[in-house]
């Protein structure tokens, strides 16, 4: 494929991008409730997606452009000797779980971020996410996979290539960061 046809494919779904500008506003409302309760946001994903994970928890954390409190946000893809220690000694499949069992309380809200929707490690941590009475979103692709129908909220990018669903949630992410500085005054 040429440079061309990926920018392409790109813009053609940020065009269509407005078709989740309300599921996008309501997670906004989400975390700035989350944020005002004295809640966290915790991040979780596989691959490129925990990368987003870490990155936006960076900005949250750090600060995104404004000068701004810090906000509470943590990426459960960041520690390598959990991550090994819980695949080794029990299972990849629930090795967001134990860390969601030990850092999740009810005022958090969780964003699982699977561009296929059908991620076991995701789906079995969103389930005890809300098992503790956390809220759970799902960043997903077009379809929104499994987790549509787990999740609380799922916000499913109209697209089905995996780079152009990652393009989106960063975007989505940076968004939310941007609206985080503006109203961090107000929380």
């Amino acid at each position: 494929m040429s440079f061309s046809n990926a920018l392409q494919r790109h813009q053609e779904l940020f065009n269509k991008l407005d078709s989740i500008q309300a599921d996008t506003e309501l997670l906004a409302e989400h975390i700035t409730a989350t944020f005002e309760a004295g809640g966290k946001l915790i991040f979780m994903g596989n691959g490129g997606s925990a990368a987003d994970s870490q990155h936006l928890a960076a900005e949250f954390v750090v600060r995104y452009k404004a000068e701004r409190r810090p906000l509470a946000a943590i990426a459960l893809t960041t520690d390598t000797s959990i991550l090994t220690a819980h695949a080794n000694d029990y299972d990849f499949s629930t090795v967001f779980t134990r860390q969601m069992q030990a850092l999740c309380q009810p005022k958090d809200l969780v964003i699982g971020i699977s561009t296929s929707g059908n991620s076991a490690n995701i789906i079995d941590a969103i389930k005890a996410a809300q098992s503790i009475g956390a809220t759970c979103w799902a960043w997903t692709g077009a379809s929104g996979g499994e987790l549509k129908d787990i999740a609380d909220h799922c916000l499913c990018v109209p697209c089905n290539e995996t780079a152009r669903i990652q393009e989106a949630h960063i975007f989505i992410g940076h968004w939310l960061c941007e609206e985080m500085d503006r109203v961090s005054t107000e929380i």
